[in-house]
């Protein structure tokens, strides 16, 4: 495998001793894996298109190897692991969910590395029914938002782009107020966000490009950079990993050129010098 170069976060000292690096099966060498084995990723809920392309293409590098998915919000996957829940990698759409795991020592920390961005965007329903224009048209009465819950880094991210937007005299220091009052619905995960702009049950929803990119039959209005937000995605290995090596190679392939190709197809950016 090709060495990542990422500097990883500052905690604890846990890592692996250095017999697992040599279980890695090496690049080109698919046949190494020679019994059934599984990896359990869990990964926020808007990695699920991405992540699973990359499941499927990482089974076709190791053959014999299943990956199993768990696509949650990062803080619902984050307290699962809290609770006990065996993972191998956790993929987190903020640094927050990831880093409350350092002082327990469930994170390996020498593994822990960004791997890619995403940016918001505001996605309409089919027939534009609430009549959305512009950003500005968020805070007017009676139009239904709906968000992600401020719990979840998709929520957490809306609420920081109106707080700018209310610093703005063209948006006004109410401009918040007046979006936050307009919330029918907040979700678990920015997926169910898109659900319910999709079936109609809202005017607007704040979504991941990424999550706009796979939506039905629907608008978006951009968010212009100085407003949005530049999420940076963490990777790491647990230290309750079952297949320690495996998860290094799952790392890899997520950071490597194949890994990051899928990505971006999916509406995902890379890292930011």
């Amino acid at each position: 495998m090709t060495a990542c170069t990422d500097t990883a976060r500052d905690g604890p000292s846990t890592r692996y001793p250095e017999p697992i690096a040599s279980l890695v099966v090496p690049a080109g060498h698919p046949t190494a894996i020679s019994q059934e084995r599984t990896l359990t990723v869990f990964a926020a809920a808007s990695l699920t298109g991405a992540f699973r392309e990359i499941g499927m293409g990482f089974e076709s590098t190791y053959p014999g190897v299943s990956v199993n998915f768990n696509f949650a919000g990062s803080q619902i996957l984050r307290a699962q692991i809290e609770q006990g829940a065996v993972a191998d990698v956790f993929a987190s759409a903020d640094h927050n969910n990831m880093d409350v795991l350092f002082p327990d020592e469930l994170i390996v920390v020498d593994s822990y590395r960004d791997f890619t961005t995403n940016r918001l965007t505001v996605i309409l329903p089919p027939g534009n029914p609430g009549n959305v224009q512009d950003l500005g048209d968020l805070a007017k009465a009676n139009l239904k938002l709906v968000l992600a819950d401020s719990s979840v880094p998709a929520g957490n991210y809306a609420r920081q782009i109106f707080t700018k937007m209310s610093m703005d005299p063209v948006y006004g220091v109410d401009f918040m107020t007046k979006v936050l009052a307009n919330i029918v619905s907040n979700e678990t995960d920015v997926k169910q966000v898109v659900t319910k702009v999709e079936l109609g049950e809202a005017d607007a929803g704040i979504v991941y490009v990424s999550d706009s990119i796979t939506a039905r039959d629907h608008l978006t209005i951009s968010i212009p950079e100085n407003f949005n937000i530049v999420a940076s995605y963490p990777i790491a290995i647990l230290t309750t990993a079952l297949e320690p090596d495996l998860a290094v190679a799952f790392v890899d392939y997520v950071i490597s050129p194949t890994g990051q190709a899928v990505l971006s197809k999916w509406g995902f950016s890379p890292m930011i010098d």
